[in-house]
């Protein structure tokens, strides 16, 4: 059997990578495990593998426990999740550096599916070595990175870091208002470099031949025609996604204009090179007195 296509999707954080794992993980030429982040080659980089292969672990008693009280038609899909955990985490504590247990648990099951992939943000940050090391793991290798507008991802990811830091289940806007000021006086470096497009797209254009990386809008990715543009730079066939559909929706703050004109401003750089990179912006870019979008797309 001839070997896949493996697809890296590499962000930007929210920036509707979680849309577009599940579009890919529905379409019938693609194989995805069902854990959308592998974070293998980041965990690589920084030697962490195995506090990544312990939290698998706790992940997979926490599906353990929702085995024994979920509805029987459940129990399948959360028998296949704990499988691909498991057999996940054997990878990450196997020989550093020997990807080949990597590359064989991204094909395992692919039956015909021409295609396989990982879909992990994170993996914009990584050094050009590494991005070039990646890019040489099989014969046909390609990356996507996509782009939203700077102030909308932005909100949205400090959206979520603020529900994630919350004692309560929701995030407060007090709390969503701290986050992005601690953010914009740069005391806030994870929120940052995630939505650094210059420094991603200067590493991409500098380890990937240009015609195995599609940089694309995310805007226009969840237009229609969008996905179609995609899958076909991918080798699929091509078929429209649910453009209506969000994955990870975040909290129902609003930017207010104020908060909006300073990330704006602050962000004015990162407009600046995608213009320059891509030769234009999207509409949507462009009205800077636009309401944020509200709806977070991981």
């Amino acid at each position: 059997m001839a070997a896949p296509t493996l697809m890296f999707c590499v962000g930007a954080t929210k920036a509707g990578t979680s849309w577009l794992y599940e579009e890919l993980a529905g379409h019938p030429e693609c194989h995805l495990r069902s854990i959308k982040e592998l974070h293998y080659f980041d965990a690589l980089e920084s030697g962490r593998r195995d506090v990544e292969a312990r939290q698998h672990g706790e992940t997979i008693d926490t599906l353990t426990q929702c085995w024994w009280t979920a509805p029987v038609e459940r129990r399948p899909r959360l028998e296949e999740r704990i499988a691909d955990r498991r057999a996940y985490r054997d990878v990450l504590t196997a020989d550093e550096g020997d990807v080949s247990g990597y590359l064989d648990y991204l094909q395992a099951g692919r039956g015909e599916a021409a295609l396989v992939g990982d879909v992990t943000p994170a993996y914009a940050l990584l050094p050009t070595e590494r991005l070039s090391a990646m890019a040489r793991l099989l014969p046909d290798v390609r990356f996507v990175y996509l782009l939203r507008d700077p102030v909308a991802r932005l909100w949205s990811h400090v959206r979520m870091i603020a529900r994630r830091r919350s004692p309560e289940p929701t995030a407060e806007p007090e709390r969503t208002a701290r986050i992005l000021n601690r953010t914009l006086r740069g005391e806030e470096r994870e929120i940052e470099i995630r939505g650094d497009y210059a420094g991603a797209l200067g590493r991409l254009d500098a380890a990937i031949a240009p015609e195995r990386l599609l940089v694309m809008f995310y805007e226009e990715l969840i237009a229609p025609g969008g996905l179609p543009r995609l899958c076909r730079f991918l080798g699929i066939s091509a078929r429209e996604g649910d453009t209506a559909r969000r994955v990870h929706e975040g909290e129902k703050i609003e930017m207010k204009p104020g908060q909006r004109r300073r990330a704006r401003a602050w962000l004015q750089p990162q407009y600046e090179h995608v213009q320059k990179v891509m030769g234009r912006l999207p509409d949507a870019w462009l009205d800077v007195t636009a309401p944020s979008l509200r709806g977070a797309t991981g």
